[in-house]
């Protein structure tokens, strides 16, 4: 856990870089800090492994204040990537990454076992790049091999300043995920710095935005920040875009889902029919023995002299007419999209939209559970922030 307590750092004639900060980050916990460029981001994570000196509050890790810690072995003990990794150009990569455990005085065969485990954590590997120097690596290779550099004494505490900020928008959505991934197997405490929100949302347990001397506008999970924006500064600072943002942090929960009707494929087809009527449902889901989504029909759409009308054709070719006592398995429609509980309202409706059948088909693990439709997500954005649900 680290904890800011009234932290600040001061220059000459007063100049205020960070003024009386004080805030927590939980064991495991990835809190992002952001905001403009010059408000104290940099400033605050370097006063964390004291790079820069405070000029007064405490700042604690796991409960010991780090003013009290020779500044070195504190250094030993927290992990730090920068832009572009910040590696040593004429070390080969296994020297770069294994600079902590040498200084910890571990033995070679050690220090040679943990280069190779950590190349093969990030994802390089180690028969091809351990002898390699930095300039020979790419953007994306060189800040996998910043990582595993901070991680070689296997320190508690990770300080990242702006990592990815140095490559590719592609490369960088790549690092991101694995290094989510790579997180959640490490559970590490990280300080991660960013100017950029939409990195902030993907990256943070809880999002710190500051404005300028690191006031403290909002600390809170990136849902809230994004749904609830503390102050204009953070309404601002996050965009007017934020509602389409909360998509990819929100998700696919089962509360969330519409139950439609659930038919057998050897179910005659006006069957099918009237349980829809009944439910008041415009399709029904077919399954397979292990319930798995195996296609969809589709309801009746109009009457004839009183009576309910199927639609006219079907999926099949020539477009046969439905008739009432076909069996559904018949007259299937392929589901065209499945997301797993769980998924993001993001990922959902992009495949919604891109197969355009007015929903998508809900799975845990192989599952079926429901269908989203694009009410479901309106109503899941509102639930994410408390919001009751509105009848239209």
């Amino acid at each position: 856990m680290i904890s800011l307590r009234s932290v600040s750092k001061r220059y000459a004639r007063d100049q205020v870089a960070v003024g009386d900060l004080s805030l927590d980050v939980d064991e495991g916990e990835l809190c992002v800090l952001v905001g403009p460029s010059g408000c104290g981001k940099t400033t605050t994570l370097k006063m964390v492994n004291r790079l820069i000196e405070p000029t007064s509050g405490a700042i604690l890790i796991n409960g010991q204040d780090v003013l009290g810690i020779d500044p070195v072995q504190l250094r030993r003990r927290i992990g730090y990537v920068m832009q572009q990794g910040g590696l040593f150009p004429h070390q080969r990569v296994a020297e770069n990454v294994g600079v902590v455990p040498r200084l910890l005085g571990w033995g070679k065969d050690r220090v040679r076992s943990r280069v190779r485990e950590l190349l093969e954590l990030v994802g390089l590997e180690p028969a091809n790049y351990e002898r390699r120097y930095p300039h020979e690596l790419s953007g994306g290779e060189r800040q996998r091999v910043g990582v595993a550099r901070a991680l070689g004494g296997d320190p508690p505490v990770l300080l990242m300043d702006e990592p990815f900020g140095a490559v590719d928008p592609v490369t960088r959505g790549r690092l991101q995920q694995e290094f989510l991934e790579l997180q959640g197997a490490l559970n590490k405490t990280v300080m991660f710095v960013t100017h950029d929100i939409e990195e902030a949302v993907a990256l943070g347990s809880r999002i710190a935005v500051l404005s300028q001397g690191a006031v403290l506008e909002q600390y809170d999970t990136p849902q809230e920040v994004l749904g609830r924006p503390a102050s204009p500064f953070v309404a601002d600072f996050v965009g007017g875009d934020r509602g389409l943002q909360r998509l990819g942090v929100t998700c696919v929960e089962l509360a969330d889902l519409t139950r439609v009707p659930i038919v057998a494929p050897a179910m005659a087809l006006g069957e099918a029919f009237r349980m829809m009527r009944a439910s008041e449902s415009r399709l029904a889901i077919v399954l397979d023995g292990a319930e798995r989504p195996r296609g969809w029909v589709v309801g009746q759409v109009a009457e004839r002299n009183g009576r309910p009308r199927a639609h006219e054709g079907s999926p099949r070719a020539g477009g046969t007419p439905r008739r009432s006592e076909d069996p559904v398995a018949e007259h299937l429609r392929p589901i065209n999209a499945t997301v797993p509980l769980g998924s993001s309202l993001k990922d959902a409706l992009a495949l919604m939209l891109q197969h355009d059948d007015g929903f998508v088909a809900v799975v845990d693990e192989e599952r079926y559970v429901g269908v989203l439709t694009p009410d479901d997500v309106h109503g899941a954005m509102r639930r994410s922030i408390g919001g009751e649900p509105v009848e239209v």
